[in-house]
Order: C-alpha cells, then sequence, then structure tokens
C-alpha cells in the first residue's frame, strides 16, 4: 500500500467480505483482519472517538459483540464507563430490553437497569451499521433508562441500505462507507 494510503484506503484493503453469512444473500463485512492489525486497530478507534471529544459523554454502550471490541478502548480514551448491550440471558443483574429487527431475522437486546443513570449522555459504539435496527434499537434502550444519547459511532457504514433512516435526528459517525455492494467506498463525513 503506498505510503500516502488513508485510513479509509487502509481499513477498504483490510476488511474481508465473506459472501452469504450468516444467511444466503449476505455480503458479511469481516472485521477480524482489522483487530489483528494493532496500527490499524489504534488509528481506528483514534477516528471512531474523535468527532465526540469535548462533547459531554459521560458513557460509553458497546452493541454485542463486535461493538464491544472497539466500545472499550473509546471508553477508555473518553476516561468514561463502558456498559454492554447484549442478548438475552447473557447479564446476570436486572435488565431491560429492546426487539429489533435486522436485514436477515429479528433480535433483542438487553442492558441492566443500572448501566447508564438518568443524567447519562451515551456514545453508541458498534461496528457496522447495515439497516439500523440495531443501533436504534440500542438508542431506544438507553433513552429507556433514562439517558440520553450524544451519537452513534460505527467502523463500516453499508449505506446503500440506509440504516440512518432509523436513525433520524441523531449524530451518526462511520469511519468508512460503502455506497454499494462492491469494494468501493467513501470515507464519511467525519474523515472528510
Amino acid at each position: 500500500m503506498p505510503m500516502t494510503a488513508t485510513l479509509a484506503d487502509r481499513l477498504i484493503a483490510t476488511l474481508r467480505d465473506v459472501p452469504d453469512f450468516p444467511t444466503p444473500g449476505i455480503l458479511f463485512k469481516d472485521i477480524t483482519p482489522v483487530l489483528a492489525d494493532p496500527a490499524l486497530m489504534r488509528d481506528v478507534v483514534t477516528a471512531m472517538v474523535a468527532p465526540y471529544l469535548g462533547a459531554g459523554v459521560t458513557h460509553v454502550v458497546g452493541v454485542e459483540s463486535r461493538g464491544f471490541l472497539f466500545g472499550m478502548p473509546i471508553a477508555l480514551q473518553l476516561d468514561v464507563p463502558f456498559a454492554p448491550a447484549r442478548k438475552p440471558g447473557k447479564l446476570p443483574w436486572h435488565t431491560e430490553r429492546e426487539s429489533y429487527e435486522l436485514e436477515y431475522r429479528s433480535d433483542v437486546l438487553e442492558m441492566h437497569t443500572d448501566a447508564v443513570g438518568a443524567e447519562a449522555r451515551v456514545l453508541v459504539v458498534d461496528d457496522v451499521l447495515a439497516t439500523g435496527g440495531t443501533a436504534a434499537a440500542t438508542c431506544r434502550l438507553i433513552e429507556r433508562l433514562g439517558a440520553s444519547v450524544v451519537g452513534v459511532s460505527v467502523l463500516v457504514e453499508l449505506g446503500f441500505l440506509q440504516g440512518r433512516s432509523l436513525l433520524a435526528n441523531r449524530d451518526v459517525q462511520s469511519v468508512v462507507t460503502f455506497q454499494a455492494l462492491n469494494r468501493r467506498a467513501a470515507l464519511s463525513a467525519a474523515q472528510e
């Protein structure tokens, strides 16, 4: 890769497309090669947190499960608590739950009822924004717990699935946005 490669170029070159996973017809964006590159991970986390520095974030919520991989280092950079939004039955304490639809199934997320307080200003973190169902459900769940959502930060946005439509009036930032199913991508507004 050229020495002048942008973060988006590096990320696009590193992500792996896996056809028909987890079900036929889905083109899965595999982030595990990104996790294997410490320098790229460091740069990605810095890019994901940058739009929210000085935004008054008091908590980071990572969405199961790949959102944990980015959410925890972002929480550490912001010096705020991290809370997981998990699949049903994974959290040991009292929980609140929210159902949602994905592009290939329906699901449920849960959070501990004491994960965020009424004064909390939460940044939601996940690896991919696809149809927006998971992120929207997480935002609703956080707000049901009495907190406010400052924004949603994702590594990859699949723009052609129009997931932002479920997140209207929310600040959504992505490191890279794919506008079509192929490898073409464009930098998100956060990186321009």
